[in-house]
């Protein structure tokens, strides 16, 4: 199964907690990196504090939906991640965005991620490693990002 992981971090050296988890997640038992995108610096979007160093990985895994997304809370856990409230600011951050064409709505798991196509720092590194992609149930990715060409974002060096 073909998923997209988004990679968020801005606590710390959140570009160092990013290149990290690229690693970790390459490798993760049951599943490969296929490609990432490159870094991107956005501001924070519904939260304060610093900017944001963003990526997004893609990974051909052998994992359920539910299976990958509690190895990514491992990953995060490793990055010391807590959760006090919604949004915070956060060492690490990893989101399951897409897993294949499936849509999931579970407790724990909402695939294609709920708000992915209202975020410039999801839409951004999305597209530059798979401009084609599909959010099931809406259609294409790149139609959205007009949408969010307001929010601050750059790619990094």
């Amino acid at each position: 199964m073909i998923a997209y992981v988004g990679i968020g971090a801005n606590l710390g050296d959140a570009r160092a907690n990013v290149v990290d988890a690229l690693a970790r997640l390459a490798a993760l038992p049951g599943a490969s990196l296929v490609r990432a995108s490159g870094l991107y610096r956005s501001a924070p979007v519904d939260a304060g504090g610093d900017d944001y160093i963003n990526a997004v990985a893609c990974l051909d895994t052998t994992l359920s939906g539910h299976e990958l997304l509690s190895a990514l809370h491992g990953i995060e856990l490793a990055h010391g991640r807590e959760r006090p409230y919604r949004n915070a600011p956060r060492t690490l951050d990893l989101d399951l965005l897409l897993y294949g064409d499936q849509v999931i709505r579970s407790a724990t798991l909402c695939v294609p991620h709920p708000r992915m196509h209202e975020r410039a720092f999801v839409l951004a590194p999305l597209l530059e490693i798979a401009p084609d992609a599909q959010i099931p149930g809406l259609g294409p990715a790149r139609d959205f990002a007009p949408h969010v060409a307001d929010q601050a974002i750059a790619r990094m060096a």
